[in-house]
């Protein structure tokens, strides 16, 4: 029986063995394909555009949809960058009562969906939830402000997103290095002055590299905005897919949500150009930090405790409480098909992920060309669209294929066959494999990198070149950072829901489609139980977060 450990590596081996005779550019290219196919396909929609559905689009929807969206990423993005940064200094520069726990325990919301958050805070305020009900018995308050508004969902997408900036900001603080500070002071600046001065602008490309990670999380979120009722590009594509029946409309939805997209690209690429701004002073992180005393400290822990409250502890504790009233009567045998369907996809898309990442890394290293390193980015801006995007990107051309099989079976033979592809996981694994290619490429990169020339001149020598070289030296060097790539992707696609949910086949449930249903029902306690499941398993990247932070912290 093949060790679990060693099944990503195997797998991963297995698939990049078969691209070898391709060639390190054909490789790279055909990885690249996989991402720009589905946008050449939304985006040539607007090249013959239909009349009719453009003009009831831009009389009807577009300006809701437009509206919509330009507040939603401005609140979060201004929400996000105040609280990320705010705690990513706090538990960097600053030591207070509580800041080892909290350095690690700020990051447990990414464990926690954002429409899992969504779901929870609205059954907790919604008038008819427990916390409103409490306060009409008990106090006599009969209003509170409505959680299902512009500010509800805004304040709950921050809450689940701000751990993006958070992580981000907090390492560019931890690099700085305290002597810049104590220079600045030393000039007669003071601490506060010198925090806007100095330590803001040196760590802004890691601030933005963060934001911008919020930003097209924002954009690309469907099952929070669905809660809420709150109409975005997305909930429109998916509405003019299953309630329009109309695809040419979903294309045209889906490449105005593309052109946002890729202007956060572009910023997000500006700012690692200039991440070396973000790197200064050595040994900045054994320097003493700022000790704070009395109120401040006491107002430091008790704004990080309020946060961690919000963000984790209050969902995570309700989600219990919920799933304990249902799990006697709402457990059945469903579930073993959720939880198999949930499994089986991660782990079928996390291999492909890994695999793919595996042959697009090692084809960078065989040519690191500034060519090679550009196509690359393309193969990996695929995390940067929304799921909605990629399920109609691919399901166009997949029933194009379909309609052709078809139609030459029938010429060929007489018979009528049904779908061939379209009934199939092949729309769902590709686009997984688009969505989740950036997410298995940063690990297996940064182990590749770790991997000296001096190695691979010394294992020549010693004749192992090739396949045999990879096999023998690369990937036992590999195997952590590469079942860090497939945890990773194992985790986003159990929660991923757009995806799964407009290019599933008739009966693939999964956990995460689960909770959609029970939501859309308005069942709150009903969605806690497949929840559960999906943030327990959403702790395992927390971990690996925790397992390989700064020892500083």
């Amino acid at each position: 029986m093949l060790d679990a450990k060693k099944a990503p590596v195997k797998g991963a081996f297995l698939i990049f063995s078969s691209t070898t005779n391709l060639g390190p550019w054909t490789v790279a290219l055909l990885l690249a394909l996989l991402t720009l196919m589905p946008i050449a396909v939304v985006a040539s929609a607007m090249l013959d555009p239909d009349q009719e559905i453009w003009a009831h689009l831009w009389q009807h929807v577009l300006p809701e949809l437009l509206l919509n969206t330009l507040w939603l990423a401005l609140g979060v993005g201004l929400g996000v960058t105040l609280l990320g940064t705010g705690l990513a200094w706090l538990t960097a520069a600053c030591e207070f009562p509580g800041r080892k726990f909290f350095s690690w325990a700020l990051l447990l919301p990414l464990a926690l969906p954002a429409y899992v958050t969504a779901f929870v805070w609205i059954g907790l305020l919604d008038f008819t939830g427990s916390l409103p009900t409490w306060l009409r018995e008990t106090w006599e308050i009969v209003w509170l402000p409505p959680i299902r508004s512009r500010g509800g969902v805004i304040l709950v997408m921050v809450l689940a997103l701000y751990p993006y900036v958070y992580l981000t900001a907090r390492t560019a603080f931890q690099g700085q290095g305290r002597r810049l500070l104590e220079a600045a002071q030393s000039l007669g600046v003071s601490r506060r002055r010198a925090f806007f001065k100095i330590a803001l602008p040196i760590a802004r490309p890691g601030i933005i590299a963060g934001l911008s990670l919020a930003l097209m999380e924002t954009l690309a979120d469907f099952g929070t905005v669905s809660v809420f009722n709150y109409n975005t590009f997305t909930t429109a594509i998916y509405k003019a897919w299953f309630s329009m029946f109309s695809l040419p409309a979903a294309s045209q939805l889906a490449t105005i949500l593309v052109f946002f997209v890729l202007a956060l690209v572009m910023l997000e690429q500006l700012s690692r150009n200039r991440r070396n701004y973000a790197t200064s002073a050595r040994g900045g992180g054994g320097a003493q930090r700022i000790q704070l005393t009395g109120s401040h400290a006491l107002l430091a822990t008790l704004a990080a405790g309020l946060i961690f409250l919000l963000a984790f502890v209050v969902p995570m504790l309700q989600l219990l409480v919920w799933t304990r009233e249902i799990i006697a009567t709402d457990l059945d045998l469903r579930y073993i098909d959720f939880a198999w369907h949930s499994l089986l996809l991660a782990s079928i898309g996390a291999a492909l992920v890994v695999s793919l990442a595996l042959a697009l890394g090692y084809t960078q290293r065989l040519n690191p060309t500034p060519a090679m390193q550009f196509t690359a980015r393309l193969a990996n801006i695929g995390y940067a669209l929304p799921g909605a995007v990629l399920a109609v990107g691919f399901y166009i051309p997949v029933a194009g294929l379909d309609n052709l099989l078809i139609d030459t079976w029938r010429d060929y033979s007489g018979e009528e066959i049904g779908q061939v592809l379209g009934g199939t996981l092949a729309v769902m694994l590709l686009a997984y494999c688009a969505r989740f290619l950036a997410v298995g490429f940063g690990p297996v990169e940064t182990g590749l990198a770790r991997i000296t020339r001096s190695m691979d001149e010394a294992a020549q020598v010693l004749g192992k070149t090739g396949l045999n070289r990879l096999l023998r030296v690369h990937l036992p060097m590999l195997r952590a950072p590469l079942l860090a790539a497939a945890a990773l992707a194992f985790v986003d696609i159990m929660k991923e829901l757009p995806i799964t949910l407009m290019t599933r086949p008739f009966g693939w449930d999964t956990l995460a489609t689960r909770v959609f249903e029970m939501t859309s029902e308005g069942e709150w306690e009903r969605a806690a139980l497949p929840a559960v499941a999906i943030c327990l398993v959403g702790l395992l990247p927390i971990y690996l977060l925790v397992k390989h932070s700064d020892a500083r912290t």
